[in-house]
């Protein structure tokens, strides 16, 4: 089936929020250590506003959510992409801990209106398609935070301020979020591009009980996707005792691994279907991760790792897209309790992770994802319910 110019259109708009929301995360990241100095605050300090900011953008899930359904896609996306591009500017130029935290929860709540209305266009976008096209979408965002990370450690490099850099990222998010906007779609503007996408599969379950399922599936992942961003590295350096420079290479193999499957997922879906991506990805994850914890030599730990990267690559995609799908009339509240409750599991990995290894060994605790990653396996069934029985005639 021949796609339409304005689903193309509206896909490159998307590529355009996914890789802008990685790109102002990224350069948030790598600018973390000159704000704690210019703020003078501590170690605790800034680990409680990061709190702040997970909370705000969770926040900004929850009330994005139903605006998209009320709006529509065309007035919040671009407004969440300002307000996110418009609060980045802020931290470059606090130099106090509540200046911080009060830009923290602008660029925090911009952070997760953006997150919801974004993930909520690409599933109209993806329904014009005549194949899954939503994994490509999230590798944009890895994309974007790789760019980040090579700008600022140039920016970085050349003395360049903090406030300067971060109103410069701010600038490009504004622009291109006001470029893009006339190029979004709402679901009445997306054409069906099969029978399957134009009617919904009904089932035994309510919406309401699936989407917490699919929210506690994300949860789980996103978990195990935290425990590599934050653990990774210092598995590596601690528990086999490498220098700091071969630790990092953990977390880049997870990293790369998990781009590059997000950029395969899509293929591979429109051939297995969405559950087979949660079900062999997640036991390929605990395999993965299984491996890297236990092996006692790195170059088997980093195979364990990027393994981990690519099972964890496709299943989140999967399980936005379904809560997207569930009603057509509520998929931006949908799929704000989706990745909430995902939100969430990716700022409690960490920590989790963090209070077992007051009582055991770094890589012991990793069974804890690896449990997680297996009853993600083992429920992925809810990715292809059974169709409801046709009722019968009466008489």
């Amino acid at each position: 089936m021949t796609v339409l110019p304005r689903p193309r259109a509206a896909r490159f708009a998307t590529f355009m929020f996914f890789g802008l929301n990685g790109f102002a995360m990224g350069m948030w990241v790598v600018h973390i250590p000159n704000v704690e100095r210019a703020t003078g605050i501590s170690h605790s300090t800034l680990g409680a506003l990061l709190l702040v900011l997970g909370g705000a953008a969770f926040a900004g899930m929850q009330v994005s959510g139903p605006l998209v359904d009320r709006l529509g896609h065309r007035r919040m996306v671009p407004a969440a992409g300002i307000l996110m591009g418009l609060a980045v500017c802020g931290p470059g130029f606090a130099t106090s801990w509540w200046a911080l935290g009060l830009s923290l929860i602008f660029f925090g709540f911009g952070n997760g209106a953006i997150d919801v209305g974004m993930n909520s266009h690409a599933v109209v976008v993806e329904r014009a398609y005549p194949r899954p096209i939503m994994a490509a979408f999230h590798a944009m965002w890895s994309i974007g935070g790789a760019f980040a990370a090579v700008i600022g450690a140039a920016t970085l490099g050349a003395g360049v301020p903090t406030g300067v850099t971060l109103t410069g990222t701010g600038l490009v998010c504004v622009l291109l979020s006001v470029v893009s906007a006339r190029f979004l779609m709402e679901p009445a503007d997306a054409p069906a591009a099969s029978a399957e996408a134009a009617e919904p599969v009904r089932t035994r379950r309510t919406p309401g009980r699936v989407v917490w399922l699919l929210g506690l599936l994300a949860l789980a992942l996103m978990l195990s996707e935290g425990v590599a961003n934050d653990w990774a590295a210092l598995h590596m350096e601690k528990v086999l005792g490498t220098s700091a420079s071969t630790a990092a290479l953990a977390y880049g193999a997870f990293a790369v691994a998990m781009t590059t499957g997000r950029f395969l997922t899509d293929r591979v879906a429109a051939w297995a279907g969405p559950a087979a991506i949660v079900r062999y990805g997640a036991t390929l994850a605990a395999v993965g991760l299984t491996t890297a914890a236990a092996a006692p030599w790195v170059p088997v730990s980093l195979v364990g790792w990027a393994l981990f990267g690519l099972g964890l690559s496709g299943g989140v995609p999967q399980l936005f897209t379904a809560a997207g799908n569930l009603d057509t009339r509520a998929s931006g509240a949908l799929m704000a309790r989706v990745v909430g409750l995902g939100y969430v599991g990716l700022l409690a990995g960490p920590a989790l992770i963090g209070g077992l290894t007051r009582w055991m060994p770094l890589n012991v605790t990793f069974a804890v994802p690896v449990v997680l990653c297996v009853l993600a396996a083992l429920f992925a069934g809810v990715l292809s319910p059974k169709p409801e029985p046709a009722e019968q005639p009466v008489g």
